[in-house]
């Protein structure tokens, strides 16, 4: 699939003809990474503004003792960096891809021109910028407040959100491979008390795991935030 058809699948780009969609491809340059890159950290940090145009990658800190804290997931579609004053707040954050991916960098001088032309693609921007605040900030309430398993199940629904889910049975299956350790970093837990944590939840039936993966239970759905104000 080349650069256009790429771009024409995000939600980001709904504004944009296929002149406009032309013109961005033009601006682009793609880079085909495998999985567990390293694509930033804190001391790397270079001015750019990218997509992710498949795969998933992870964004995420390290405290004083070197523990790991997962903020946030981006899948195809989603957008990191800054640029000229327009900051998705990853600057000091470790960016790594979860499995194979394809991160697309904007040429900054046509990409300042190209938000001018096309206002409507600049409230998408916005509204892209919003939700990231928004929901970063519903996270952090969550982990402060709740206990383990409300903090699991908080990331899971948000990761079902995020990366949609099918239906299996009385489950939905998160499509993302899932490790417990993963799940740990996510939630700032120990990987053994987030084992122990999924097999009480498992035993409940909540969710359902296997080989990384994990599905929720259709009633653990319905608390579900709506996707169409996700990208």
């Amino acid at each position: 699939m080349n650069n256009m058809l790429y771009l024409s699948q995000f939600n980001l780009m709904s504004s944009l003809s296929e002149a406009d969609l032309a013109e961005m491809d033009s601006m682009t340059s793609i880079t085909t990474l495998s999985k567990n890159t390293l694509i930033q950290t804190p001391d790397t940090f270079g001015e750019g503004f990218y997509f992710v145009k498949r795969g998933a990658i992870r964004l995420y800190t390290l405290n004083s003792e070197g523990k790991q804290f997962t903020l946030d997931i981006l899948k195809e579609g989603n957008v990191f960096g800054e640029m000229d004053g327009i900051s998705l707040g990853t600057r000091a954050m470790y960016i790594e891809t979860m499995e194979e991916s394809d991160i697309c960098l904007m040429n900054r001088q046509r990409f300042d021109q190209f938000l001018l032309e096309h206002p409507a693609f600049m409230m998408n921007m916005m509204k892209v910028l919003s939700e990231r605040i928004r929901s970063m900030s519903e996270l952090t309430q969550k982990l402060a407040l709740g206990n383990l398993h409300d903090k699991i199940m908080h990331t899971l629904l948000r990761l079902a959100t995020q990366m949609g889910s099918t239906e299996e049975e009385n489950y939905f299956r998160i499509h993302l491979a899932l490790t417990h350790q993963e799940i740990a970093w996510m939630v700032g837990a120990s990987r053994e008390s987030v084992t122990v944590a999924l097999q009480e939840l498992s035993r409940a039936g909540r969710i359902r795991t296997g080989f990384k993966s994990v599905s929720l239970h259709r009633d653990e759905m319905t608390t579900m935030p709506d996707p169409s104000v996700h990208m």
